[in-house]
């Protein structure tokens, strides 16, 4: 027990002089840290004060710069006021010397509007008296040459009118001939080429039809007991089937070429037949409808393959294929749409256009008049809708209604395909013509062209392709003759239809006469 009281004794003794140790140690630390505080204290006061003393010297720097500046700037600006000054007393002067020059000027236009105003009513008085004298010679020269000064004014304004006409005439004349002068080499060029590859045949065809007979004893057979097989033949038809006294055959009368077609094939293979009665008549007239339907369709194919054109639709090649079965003028309208295609075609490529499009509007410019019979309206625009109802080009469609000029054209084309329908329409040979219209034409030419004033003598020559008319010389000269031909020629596309063109030559002559006695 007394050694454990001394260890604890011990233990406490060493416990307590390792606390003083560090007591002593401690304070030494803190007496070392306040030395070296005081010590930063001490530096960091001179540093601040030294770094005081630079700032107010930096200051003091800055401060003289900026007054120095200010000066140098309110010196300079001085100058300018001063130069400024000088300059506004420099043109105070100015404006002041200006002044004066202004004031004397006044004075001067005062006096000079006065002289003005004096020399107004002198000048106002003598236009008094002009006017009394123009008065008096205008009644002088009215009493003289028998005319009022309206009438006078009218007359002059009539002769001037008439002189500015004249040459306005002869000026477009110039104009005309200087600018056709190359183009028609270039145009006949281009034109003949085309009409020598492209030359076709035409046949004629009207709207009858004769079917021959073996014999006059067939034609009782075809009229049939009380007339009911020549009634059901036509019914089925349409066809007026005439049976008259003309030997050994009967004549088909109908505006419809395809029906009439359909009605004659038919006929022909009833009277090959012999058995001719309604069952037998409804037979051969169902074959002959699929017999004129295939060559309807072969007509079209041989067409389009002759044009090199891709085919067409089968409602497309159906009216392309009825053509072959009409005819204008006795020119068959398959064989002229060829035709048209072929010339369309071979100009346009000759001018650098599609030469394909052109070929495809020419060909289809009358599709219109395989139905223009059965609905109402011009083949032009019947075929436009044909050719817009089944997709065709725009330059197509517009090339089919404007080729009578029912529309206005929108492109070339439209004009090559005009051109070209007008050129194998007048070719010669391409329509015929009855006796009675050739010579109403004839005279109706005449007729126009002797309705003109100073008109003479009038003949329509060439089958009606050229009139020469006769003029007096003393009531027409030579400028007046130029526009009296374009007068006539207007008149003439207004009045008339006619194939072609028709040339109006105007002759004058004058012829000086003497005698030796």
């Amino acid at each position: 027990m007394i050694n454990i009281g001394i260890a604890i004794g011990i233990a406490g003794a060493s416990a307590l002089l390792a606390a003083f140790i560090v007591f002593i140690i401690y304070r030494s630390q803190i007496g070392s840290m306040k030395n070296y505080k005081f010590d930063l204290m001490e530096s960091a006061r001179k540093e601040g004060e030294t770094l005081k003393k630079e700032l107010i010297l930096e200051g003091k720097d800055e401060a003289i710069r900026i007054k120095q500046k200010s000066e140098d700037e309110y010196n300079e600006k001085l100058r300018d006021i001063r130069n400024s000054e000088r300059e506004l007393q420099k043109r105070e002067g100015n404006l002041e010397r200006k002044i004066e020059s202004v004031d004397q000027r006044y004075d001067s236009l005062q006096k000079y509007d006065q002289d003005l105003k004096k020399k107004e009513q002198d000048i106002l008085k003598r236009a008094e008296e002009i006017d009394k004298l123009i008065d008096e010679q205008q009644s002088k020269l009215e009493k003289i040459a028998g005319l009022s000064r309206e009438e006078a004014k009218q007359t002059l304004k009539d002769s001037l009118y008439e002189k500015a006409r004249i040459e306005a005439q002869v000026k477009v004349k110039e104009i005309k001939e200087t600018a056709t002068l190359n183009a028609n080499k270039e145009a006949k060029k281009i034109i003949i080429e085309a009409i020598q590859r492209s030359a076709a045949d035409h046949t004629s065809e009207t709207t009858v039809a004769v079917v021959p007979l073996p014999n006059d004893q067939m034609k009782g057979r075809v009229i049939g007991r009380e007339g009911r097989n020549i009634r059901h033949f036509e019914a089925l038809t349409g066809i007026e089937l005439v049976v008259d006294d003309t030997p050994e055959a009967v004549v088909l009368s109908g505006f419809d070429p395809v029906r009439r077609e359909v009605a004659r094939v038919a006929l022909e293979k009833l009277i090959q037949d012999g058995r001719i009665h309604p069952a037998r008549i409804e037979e051969m007239i169902e074959k002959a409808n699929k017999e004129v339907e295939e060559s309807i369709i072969q007509a079209a194919e041989e067409a389009t393959m002759e044009l090199q054109l891709p085919p067409f639709n089968s409602e497309m090649m159906h009216y392309i294929g009825s053509l072959k079965y009409r005819t204008s003028y006795g020119q068959n309208i398959l064989k002229h749409s060829v035709e048209v295609g072929w010339l369309a075609g071979l100009m346009a490529a000759e001018l650098g256009m599609d030469g394909q499009l052109a070929k495809r509007a020419g060909f289809l410019h009358d599709i219109g008049k395989a139905i223009d019979r059965n609905i109402e309206g011009t083949h032009a625009l019947i075929g436009g809708e044909i050719a817009r109802r089944n997709k065709e080009d725009k330059v197509v469609i517009n090339a089919i209604e404007s080729h009578h000029e029912e529309v206005e054209m929108n492109n070339p084309i439209s004009a090559l395909v005009q051109a070209a329908d007008s050129i194998s329409g007048s070719r010669r040979g391409a329509r015929g013509q009855t006796w009675e219209n050739y010579i109403h034409r004839m005279e109706k030419l005449e007729e126009i062209s002797n309705s003109f004033k100073g008109v003479n003598k009038t003949y329509a020559i060439q089958a009606g392709r050229e009139v020469r008319v006769l003029v007096e010389e003393s009531q027409i000269d030579d400028a007046a003759s130029d526009l009296l031909a374009e007068d006539i020629a207007n008149r003439i596309q207004s009045e008339l239809t006619y194939p072609g063109q028709i040339k109006v030559t105007v002759l004058r002559e004058h012829r000086s006469i003497g005698y030796a006695k």
